[in-house]
C-alpha cells in the first residue's frame, strides 16, 4: 500500500511528507507494533499539520502587521500639523517673522510716548524704525517668492506679544513702566533669536535663509542694548 502523502507549503516551495509506519526507535519510545505504530503515524501527521498551519498563520500575521503599520503611518502623516514635528513651512516662517517685527514695533510705539527715561524712549523709537524695515523686507521677499504667510499651530510669537502689550498697557507711566518694557524686550529678543536660528535651519529656500541670517545681527544688537539699559535701571 503506497504511503500516505500530505502537502505543506513552506515559503514558495512544496514539500512532501510521506507518513510511513514508524518504529519505536525512530520516535525514541518503546512503540514497536500495532497500536503503537498507528499512534506514531498519527502523531507525525498532527505535527506536520501544525507546522504548516503555524507557517501559514505567521505569513498572515506578518502581512496584517505590515498593513496596520502602513495605515497608522499614513493616518499620522495626514493628521499631523507642522507644529507636531517642529517643522515649519516657508509660509509659517514668513508669518512668524512678520508677527515678531510687528509686535516689537507696536511695543516700541507704546514705550516711545509712555517711557520716562530718555534712553528707554530712544530705544523704543529704534525698535519702531528697525523692525518696520525688517518687516518690509520680509513682505517684499514673500511677494517675490509668492508665499502667503500662514502662522503654524504652535505659534510662539503671538502669545508672547499679547502678554507684553497687556503688561505695557496695564503698567503706569514711570520707572516701573520703563523696567517692565525693557525686561520684556530682553526676553522677546532672546526668543526671536532662537526662533530665527530654528527657522534658518528648517527652510530650504536660500533667499529666505539669507534674509534671516542678515536680520539676526540686527536683532542681536537690540538685545545687547536692551540688556545694557536693563542693568542701568536696577
Amino acid at each position: 500500500m503506497p504511503p500516505a502523502k500530505r502537502v505543506c507549503r513552506l515559503g514558495k516551495r512544496k514539500r512532501f511528507f510521506f507518513l510511513t509506519p514508524v518504529t519505536g526507535r525512530e520516535l525514541g519510545t518503546m512503540l514497536i507494533k500495532g497500536t503503537g505504530s498507528k499512534v506514531a503515524v498519527l502523531a507525525v501527521a498532527v505535527f506536520v499539520a501544525a507546522a504548516c498551519s503555524k507557517k501559514e498563520n505567521a505569513g498572515t500575521d506578518t502581512t496584517a502587521a505590515a498593513s496596520s503599520t502602513v495605515s497608522a503611518d499614513t493616518t499620522a502623516m495626514n493628521a499631523g500639523a507642522p507644529a507636531a514635528s517642529g517643522t515649519w513651512t516657508d509660509a509659517n516662517i514668513v508669518a512668524l517673522l512678520d508677527e515678531a517685527n510687528m509686535a516689537d514695533s507696536a511695543a516700541g510705539s507704546i514705550a516711545a510716548t509712555k517711557g520716562t527715561s530718555s534712553e528707554v524712549r530712544d530705544f523704543a523709537k529704534r525698535m519702531m524704525r528697525d523692525h518696520h524695515t525688517l518687516r518690509a523686507q520680509g513682505a517684499a521677499l514673500a511677494k517675490k517668492l509668492n508665499v502667503t504667510p500662514a502662522a503654524p499651530s504652535d505659534d510662539p510669537v503671538m502669545p508672547m506679544a499679547q502678554d507684553e502689550t497687556n503688561t505695557l498697557n496695564s503698567t503706569a507711566k514711570g520707572k516701573d513702566f520703563d523696567k517692565a518694557y525693557i525686561d520684556a524686550e530682553v526676553n522677546a529678543h532672546k526668543a526671536v533669536l532662537g526662533l530665527a536660528t530654528k527657522a534658518a535651519g528648517i527652510t530650504q529656500t536660500a533667499e529666505l535663509k539669507n534674509l534671516i541670517q542678515k536680520a539676526a545681527p540686527v536683532v542681536q544688537s537690540h538685545l545687547v542694548k536692551a540688556e545694557s539699559i536693563q542693568k542701568s535701571l536696577k
